[in-house]
């Protein structure tokens, strides 16, 4: 089969692009387009089954691999204007996961051409990676833990890759330990009491306890990537009072997204964090809630499987780049890697590409073949071992 075909199928896919929990029409593009290549199950599977897994096994029993794209796109504008962009304002695909979803069913394709003498291969198209909330749902599902475990009792493996800007098209971007960060985001709310402007002594702001926790908090981080104790604190939304220029603002909100290399260190300092806005508030007459939301823990790479990863790189003659540091976005496959044997790594998709999530980034398609060519290698090789 042409590579076009593939091509063709991903500028399809980012012309119609879903949400995080609201892949259905995208889950039922990849069926069709996969139906063709005969795998020998298909399931839907993680919630509301909007995931789906396909299964390809060997004519005999043997190890178990899977490996994982995303189904989901981001609420963000296109800026583009070529012939496939978005047709839905406000949606599109700037993760490139588009593109990971291709260099999968050229997989399935090729698992289709050439079929395995042995073990089983399981290509899984997750929903909700955007919120952190797919890979939670795949590994509870209980669809998915039958079917995995059906095949000698677990899976041997996981894999999975990104693409990413900034680096050499085509260049496989590998990294012992972790390879992406722990992240969650806190939300904090003061429950204070409104006045009269002129009388602020009559109310309640929750505004000095927000810039207070918002300083403090700033304070607590530890930006150089390059440490062991990297911690970033990125405040993302605050909201308090309203625009009514009489009233004193009464409630108040603030979210922030932190991130570490390590599960411990996220959990200490979320722990210090949850401490000093309880703290805070109290100190000013607050009531205080505290909620999280997006957790993905930290991607933790097995040694083994980036050296399985740089050998069969190695066999295809592509670049390798081994990593100084971990990348700094959350990644929800690091569930995955705390419950089995696996890997994640990367591959460059331009050094003057876009960067991820920009309106003007798009997944470049040339990646597609040398990525399934990859995976193929990288399968026959664990299974034949």
């Amino acid at each position: 089969m042409e590579l076009q075909h593939f091509i063709d199928f991903r500028q399809m896919l980012h012309r119609f692009p879903d949400l995080s929990g609201s892949e259905t029409a995208t889950r039922e593009l990849v069926r069709a387009f996969t139906l063709p290549f005969n795998p020998d199950e298909i399931h839907e599977v993680g919630a509301d089954a909007k995931g789906l897994l396909l299964t390809y096994k060997g004519n005999t029993a043997g190890k178990s691999i899977l490996i994982r794209s995303e189904l989901d796109a981001l609420p963000i504008e296109e800026s583009n204007n070529f012939l496939y962009k978005s047709t839905y304002p406000g949606k599109s695909h700037k993760c490139g996961h588009d593109g990971h979803m291709a260099i999968l069913t050229r997989l399935a394709w090729l698992l289709h051409r050439k079929p395995l003498d042995k073990g089983a291969v399981y290509l899984l198209f997750q929903p909700a990676e955007e919120n952190g909330q797919g890979a939670r749902s795949v590994l509870q599902d209980p669809e998915f833990k039958r079917i995995v475990t059906s095949h000698d009792g677990s899976l041997d493996e996981v894999i999975a890759l990104h693409n990413i800007p900034g680096f050499p098209i085509g260049q496989i971007l590998i990294k012992e330990g972790n390879f992406t960060p722990a992240v969650r985001s806190i939300i904090v709310r003061y429950k204070g009491k409104t006045s009269h402007a002129a009388e602020p002594e009559n109310g309640l702001s929750s505004a000095p306890a927000l810039a207070e926790f918002l300083q403090k908090a700033l304070n607590m981080a530890s930006a150089d990537p390059n440490t062991a104790g990297f911690f970033l604190v990125s405040p993302i939304y605050m909201h308090m009072g309203e625009k009514s220029y009489g009233v004193t603002a009464g409630d108040g909100e603030i979210h922030l997204t932190i991130r570490s290399w390590e599960n411990q260190l996220l959990d200490k300092r979320a722990h210090e964090l949850e401490h000093m806005a309880t703290a805070i508030g109290k100190e000013y007459g607050l009531q205080t809630r505290i909620s999280w939301t997006e957790q993905f823990a930290a991607n933790e790479n097995d040694a083994a499987v980036i050296l399985q990863i740089k050998n069969a790189a190695k066999t295809l003659d592509l670049p390798i780049q081994t990593l100084s540091h971990p990348m700094k976005w959350g990644e929800d496959f690091g569930l995955f890697t705390r419950q089995f044997k696996g890997a994640m790594f990367g591959i460059g998709a331009g050094e003057k590409q876009p960067a991820l999530h920009n309106p003007d980034y798009d997944f470049p398609d040339i990646l597609i073949e040398p990525a399934s060519n990859l995976f193929e290698q990288l399968i026959r090789d664990f299974l034949d071992t």
